[in-house]
């Protein structure tokens, strides 16, 4: 276990430095990019305010306007007819784009190894700053989110393979299939308007994840007030996250009740909840905990997102696609390794959970065996 640990280890590195070198490559050849939209604004702008509001330091020397074609470089720009090429040369400058592509690379590679993810290009804070003051939020609603998922639809689906063709399984089915039909944000909007002081009550909160006087409350006082803020943005995440897990550990644990090991288990006297917390719980389970990777990240990010959105939640999934529609790089760079390392290090811990449910697995190399 220890040589394979070691092994999962060493692969973390060489895994990272693929994703942030396709994610690089395909961020430098998209159109559309900081600097392109710095020329936007400064088409939009006149004379020196254009230069000192856009350029930054060496702006205010710039003066005049001169018709052309290409970056300094040879570099084409589209919509920069019109402005000084030293304008350009100072947009560049400011961006980091000054320098040949594989500089910038190997630039951000060291960067990267120590941590330091440089400054947004929009928001006027270091990039570190950022993450470490969204990342809270984003474990929260991540957290909560995956535990409620997880704590209810396994018993469920477990119950339903038992249950199997009974009234029991008929309903819950119906009612984990109307909710995973029901889109995110339409349930979200539903939650507003019902409990969020819409058109009928008003009993949770619709902003944040704390009251603007949270500092001010007792202790007891401050723990109520933030899980009344996770009421809603949670019901909205997990809504949709129940049916398919659900149905997928049923049909689990229904593949492995109907096997020849289980009537074994039943012709020796086994009563059937040994035989299914003995013989059939670590088995049935093995391909639930390997999908624990991609639904905590899916949940952390992608239907995090949607949520934070709605709910005014300044969380690391909207930082990310704000960044992403803004084209900061260094926020884009900087979150996708935030994400990259929490995937790989969930992935390691699902592998081990499923070691410590199973002993039987052996993830040892043949040679090693």
């Amino acid at each position: 276990m220890l040589g394979y640990l070691a092994r999962r280890l060493l692969l973390i590195p060489p895994t990272l430095l693929a994703i942030i070198t396709v994610n690089f490559i395909i961020v430098q050849v998209a159109p559309g990019g900081p600097v392109e939209q710095a020329i936007a604004e400064a088409r939009g702008l006149s004379g020196n305010r254009s230069m000192e509001r856009i350029s930054g330091r060496g702006a205010r020397e710039v003066a005049g306007s001169q018709d052309f074609d290409s970056a300094p470089g040879g570099r084409a720009y589209r919509g920069s007819v019109g402005l000084d090429p030293k304008v350009i040369a100072a947009i560049e400058k400011r961006f980091g784009f000054d320098k040949p592509l594989h500089e910038r690379y190997f630039k951000m590679l060291g960067d990267f190894l120590r941590f330091d993810f440089g400054d947004s290009f929009f928001r006027g804070d270091t990039v570190m700053g950022l993450v470490s003051s969204r990342l809270p939020v984003s474990i929260s609603l991540g957290l909560w989110t995956f535990l409620i998922i997880y704590g209810v639809s396994i018993p469920l689906g477990i119950r339903k393979a038992v249950k199997e063709g009974t009234p029991f399984d008929f309903w819950t089915s119906t009612a984990v299939s109307v909710g995973n039909a029901v889109p995110g944000f339409l349930f979200a909007v539903l939650l507003i308007v019902l409990f969020a002081g819409g058109s009928f009550l008003n009993i949770f909160p619709l902003r944040g994840l704390v009251s603007e006087n949270w500092d001010e409350l007792a202790p007891a006082a401050k723990v109520l007030d933030y899980f009344r803020h996770l009421v809603l943005p949670i019901l909205t995440l997990t809504i949709g996250g129940f049916a398919g897990l659900t149905i997928f550990t049923k049909n689990n644990f229904l593949e492995e009740l109907n096997k020849q090991y289980v009537v074994t288990a039943r012709a020796k006297g086994n009563t059937e909840g040994n035989v299914l917390w003995r013989h059939v719980f670590r088995n049935g389970m093995l391909l639930v905990i390997s999908g624990f990777p991609a639904a905590f990240v899916g949940i952390f990010f992608t239907g995090s997102v949607i949520v934070e959105t709605i709910f005014s939640i300044d969380g690391l999934g909207l930082l990310g696609f704000e960044a992403t529609l803004q084209r900061d790089y260094p926020v884009m760079f900087g979150t996708l390794y935030v994400f990259t390392l929490i995937g790989l290090g969930t992935s390691l811990t699902a592998d081990l959970v499923m070691m410590m449910v199973d002993p039987r697995l052996d993830f040892r190399r043949k040679g090693e065996r």
